[in-house]
C-alpha cells in the first residue's frame, strides 16, 4: 500500500497522521450513526480502537465518558438528546460469538448504535448489515484505516467517510 498525507485516502483506505486525526475520524463516523447500526472495531493493542470510539461518542453526543473497556464488557451510554445510544463492548475477553450473543446486546440496537472492540468474527451475528473498521497503528504512529461496508446502506455512508 502506498502512503498518504495526513488525513489522506487511498485506494479506498485512510491514513491517519495523529491519535487526534483518528478522533476526528470518529466524530464524522459518530455524525453517521443510527439506532441498529453495528460497528465492528478490529486492530491490535494501541491500533487507535479506543480513541476511535471516542470520537463516535463525540459525533453521536452522548453521556459519559467513553473508556478503555480493559474492565468492563460492555457499557451504555445514553443520549444527550433526541439521537441513538451508544453500546461500546469489548470482545476481547470473550471467548466466541455465543459470549457475545449471552450479553442481549440485540435488544440494545433498537435504540442505539453498537461499537464493538475486537469484534471481527465474533459480532457479525449481532446484525445483518455492518461496518467493519481495521485499524492498523504504523512504526511512524499513522494509523492506517481499512473501511469494509457489509449490507444496509453502509457502502454510501462508507463513501461519504473516504
Amino acid at each position: 500500500m502506498s502512503t498518504s498525507p495526513a488525513g489522506g485516502s487511498i485506494d479506498g483506505d485512510l491514513v491517519l497522521a495523529t491519535p487526534e486525526d483518528t478522533h476526528r475520524f470518529g466524530v464524522r463516523l459518530g455524525q453517521l450513526l443510527r439506532a441498529g447500526d453495528l460497528v465492528i472495531l478490529a486492530g491490535g493493542l494501541g491500533a487507535g480502537k479506543t480513541a476511535l470510539t471516542k470520537g463516535i461518542a463525540v459525533g453521536m453526543d452522548v453521556l459519559g465518558p467513553v473508556t478503555s473497556p480493559t474492565f468492563v464488557i460492555a457499557r451504555t451510554h445514553r443520549p444527550a438528546g433526541d439521537g441513538p445510544g451508544l453500546v461500546h463492548v469489548d470482545a476481547y475477553r470473550l471467548s466466541g460469538s455465543v459470549e457475545l450473543a449471552d450479553l442481549d446486546l440485540d435488544t440494545d440496537l433498537t435504540r442505539s448504535a453498537l461499537v464493538v472492540e475486537w469484534g471481527a468474527g465474533v459480532a457479525e451475528e449481532l446484525a445483518e448489515a455492518h461496518l467493519l473498521v481495521e485499524l492498523d497503528r504504523r512504526p511512524d504512529d499513522t494509523r492506517w484505516v481499512r473501511l469494509t461496508a457489509v449490507g444496509g446502506d453502509w457502502e454510501t455512508r462508507r463513501a461519504q467517510l473516504l
